[in-house]
């Protein structure tokens, strides 16, 4: 990618960002001379209560088994340990609810917190083992359940809360969960949704099939009134909230599963997404502290996620926990009361690491700068872009506007596979380019293959591959749950002779080496037998000073195999012109790609379709491209947003 003079190629830190920085150059060097010896010093920045005796056992690949022989407890590194050196009176939880109340919440309230619910659990006979699913919203008992779980080795399920009751069923009667824990509703934009009248309908959802479920324990929220089932369903505050705070941690095996989450696969079947503990804990605890340079002392820290994802169990409650972090959770959505809530956040608690998706720093582009403008961001330090890659339009709005123009920005690459971040800056090292995820982490392998598995060369040009993992990584999924077989037919079957992982994205070097990832190759068109990524049409659409963004998508083409398909959403500021407009995006595609890149159709749309985590649904934008009928809309925000899409698209 050229750059014009305007912006520059790259951008290196500041040398006092550099000079305070927790790590320097020097550690990628340390991690490749000696990579077991390397993950063995993240290892004993945690309790271990017996220690392990080797670091990596790979001989039963591709299940790896890290820190071998170790026992540990999880909770306990994210809470205990805190407060027994002394630094219980710490706020762990800044809790900002939608309706604006709020709560403080100590590593020593948390450590009671967790107590209680440990006890309660273990009085309901749960064991070791035990499967326990937790569909609930952005709350602190929500992590104070997660971490119960975790002290007792009971393996967690957490269900987004914003999933239907069909599919938090598929997922209960998959993990055979024992207990759900759930809250009688959420906060959304000032309403009371009902939750547990989901849940309900999940467990009679299969009529005479019996659930796996004996308890649902519901945490009062909105004060909804919910039916209830004597003898199964459980109040927090009748229960938990009386038990004894004291709790003993017991020590579990580096390899005891510490949860399953779903994720969606090509069959439509959710795939679970198996976790374990010692490897997990080391390698969220060493990303956290080294790709936001967390400074516990100091740091406030918002990771502004859903802990129903993947980023939100490593980068919300296991990472930043087991660093002693000081951070903020907010239950509700970014424009309720207004699109200021945010920023005003950052100012209450003067937030200083601010970590979101670029779906989220776009919509704030298209709000306009003049509300963050509004506001004293001054104590933002560092930014991360997390979820898809991120367009170098949105990347440097995001750094000047946000970050006032220093903070440098890390742009993470990783999946709910990986369990940790993968590939990323690390801010007081890298000269970080916009777009770029830019080169794994120190004790990360990873390298972009062409179809026969041969590494791809940069040179005077760059070069297009798929991107694997060529080594073991302590984080790694362990299987998926109940189904072996597919997990090496998904992950390890495309490059089974050299032993790698295929992560399903694509990627580039540019010329100099650093690695730009394109998205899901099912997001990577083939026109013409030219492979183009939809993020790249994305960014250069989202590039014309006209649109707000932009969703792509390939169409079947009888011609050139895939058309580009784009929907754009204009900038409140544009004037929508009709064709000619349409024309003027083509013409910035070709400009920016190439002529073969020009999209076959343009709609300009009201909105887009997305997930309430704020993911663009391009499955179903396929669907609209190609005349089929949609497929399940269930997990959208607005399932009526088609009717807008339709029209536009019928202009």
């Amino acid at each position: 990618m050229t750059e014009t003079a305007d912006h520059p190629d790259a951008y290196p830190p500041s040398a006092e960002f550099a000079a305070a920085a927790n790590v320097d150059a020097a550690v990628y060097e340390r991690a490749a001379q000696d990579r077991d010896g390397f993950w063995a010093e993240q290892a004993d920045r945690l309790h271990w209560h017996e220690p392990w005796n080797q670091v990596l056992d790979w001989s039963d690949a591709p299940v790896a088994k890290w820190f071998v022989g170790g026992r540990l407890n999880v909770a306990y590194n994210c809470v205990d340990r805190h407060v027994l050196e002394g630094r219980g009176d710490k706020v762990a939880l800044h809790w900002e609810g939608e309706p604006g109340d709020s709560r403080t919440i100590t590593y020593s309230d948390l450590l009671a917190e967790v107590g209680r619910a440990a006890n309660y659990l273990t009085s309901l006979g749960l064991t070791a083992g035990d499967r326990v699913a937790i569909y609930m919203p952005m709350i602190p008992e929500t992590v104070v359940a997660m971490l119960a779980c975790a002290r007792l080795g009971l393996p967690h399920s957490l269900v987004f809360a914003g999933f239907s009751p069909t599919a938090l069923r598929q997922r209960i009667d998959d993990a055979e969960a024992r207990l759900v824990i759930t809250t009688d509703g959420q906060w959304r934009r000032g309403t009371a949704a009902p939750l547990k009248e989901a849940v309900d309908e999940a467990l009679f959802a299969h009529g005479d099939v019996p659930s796996s479920v004996e308890h649902v324990l519901v945490v009062r929220r909105t004060g909804t009134e919910v039916a209830w089932t004597e003898g199964r369903d459980l109040w927090w505050h009748e229960t938990v909230a009386a038990a004894d705070p004291a709790h003993e941690a017991e020590a579990f095996d580096a390899e005891h599963p510490l949860f399953i989450l779903y994720t969606s696969g090509t069959t439509g079947k959710p795939k679970g997404i198996l976790h374990t503990s010692g490897g997990y804990l080391t390698q969220t605890s060493y990303t956290h502290r080294v790709v936001f340079d967390h400074k516990p002392e100091t740091d406030i820290y918002w990771c502004t996620a859903d802990v129903g994802w993947v980023t939100g169990h490593s980068y919300i409650v296991y990472g930043p926990l087991a660093n002693g972090a000081t951070q903020v959770l907010y239950e509700g959505t970014p424009n309720f009361p207004d699109e200021h809530r945010h920023w005003q956040i950052i100012e209450k608690y003067g937030v200083t690491i601010y970590y979101t998706a670029p779906t989220l720093v776009r919509t704030f582009m298209k709000w306009g700068r003049q509300i963050p403008d509004a506001h004293d961001l001054s104590t933002v330090r560092l930014l991360g872009s997390v979820g898809e890659p991120i367009n170098p339009e949105a990347w440097r709005w995001y750094r000047d506007v946000i970050g006032g123009g220093a903070a440098p920005i890390v742009d993470t690459w990783w999946q709910t596979e990986t369990g940790a971040i993968m590939i990323s800056p690390l801010p007081g090292v890298t000269a970080t380019k916009p777009g770029a995820a830019m080169t794994p982490l120190p004790g990360i392998s990873a390298t972009v293959v062409d179809e026969d598995g041969n590494e791809v060369r940069h040179g005077e040009t760059e070069a297009n591959g798929y991107l694997v993992l060529d080594q073991p990584w302590p984080s790694m999924l362990r299987g998926i749950w109940g189904d072996m077989d597919r997990y090496r037919a998904t992950y390890w079957e495309r490059f089974a002779a050299q032993g790698w992982y295929f992560a399903g994205d694509g990627a580039k070097l540019d010329v100099n080496g650093d690695l730009w990832v394109l998205g899901r190759v099912d997001d990577v068109m083939n026109v013409s037998g030219h492979r183009i990524s939809t993020a790249e049409v994305e960014s250069a659409l989202v590039g014309h000073a006209g649109v707000a963004e932009a969703a792509v998508v390939g169409a079947t083409d009888d011609t050139t195999g895939q058309g580009i398909v784009a929907f754009v959403i204009l900038a409140s500021d544009a004037t929508d012109t009709g064709q000619a407009m349409v024309d003027e995006l083509k013409a910035e595609v070709a400009r920016e790609i190439s002529p073969i890149a020009r999209p076959r159709e343009i709609h300009v749309v009201p909105e887009l379709p997305k997930t309430r985590s704020g993911k663009i649904m391009r499955r179903l934008l396929r669907d609209v491209a190609e005349g089929r009928e949609l497929g399940d809309t269930s997990t959208l925000v607005d399932p009526k947003v088609f009717e807008n899409i339709r029209a536009g698209s019928s202009d």
